[in-house]
């Protein structure tokens, strides 16, 4: 009968070892990759976040601009309906048509930056509502970030300790950055002291 060559204890745990680590590496690379995208999710928010409320703020200027003009047309007019009330039965036929011109040039102008001031206030307000979506989303893209640090730091810890718990809860970690980094995207739930 053939001899049947059995490996030494210590060559079996070597290779039992080896097999642990090979997997716990390729799980911790999968935590490296959804932690790109936590953090591409995460940059993409504040840019969004900031360009909005910069956009916002842009439009809340032209928003002012547009009410002072208003303002001004507004006096404009009332001044001028006070001097032709004042003077209206000394005034000369053509002096009393061109006022009467201006009078309504005067509140066309008004009504018109009236107008252009409701649609500037509906597009800042636009602006000011993806500041807020985003400004939401970014805690959960912070906290994930976090999470998922820690599952890899963890998941290095149980390779060079040879340590299953460690790395069970490295996934969890990983579990809870994974799920904050699909809320970040999706807001399908609210964590209230994120707010």
């Amino acid at each position: 009968m053939a001899e049947v060559e059995l490996p030494e204890p210590v060559e079996l745990r070597e290779k039992a070892k080896d097999h642990f680590s090979k997997r716990i590496a390729l799980v911790t690379a999968i935590f490296a990759v959804m932690l790109a995208i936590t953090s591409l999710g995460g940059n993409n928010a504040t840019k969004e976040m900031m360009l909005s409320q910069q956009q916002a703020s842009d439009q809340w200027a032209f928003y002012q601009a547009k009410a002072l003009r208003e303002h001004m047309y507004k006096v404009q007019k009332e001044a001028l309906e006070l001097q032709y009330m004042d003077r209206k039965t000394v005034m000369k036929p053509e002096t009393v048509a061109a006022y009467e011109k201006e009078l309504k040039s005067v509140a066309e102008d008004e009504a018109r930056f009236k107008a252009e001031k409701k649609e500037i206030e509906a597009s800042a307000k636009k602006l000011e509502a993806v500041r807020d979506v985003n400004m939401a989303k970014d805690p959960y893209f912070d906290y994930a970030e976090v999470l998922l640090q820690i599952a890899i730091v963890l998941a290095s810890i149980s390779i060079i300790a040879t340590s299953l718990p460690v790395f069970i809860v490295s996934l969890f970690a990983a579990m809870a950055g994974s799920v904050m980094c699909v809320n970040g995207f999706l807001l399908l739930f609210r964590i209230p002291f994120f707010h």
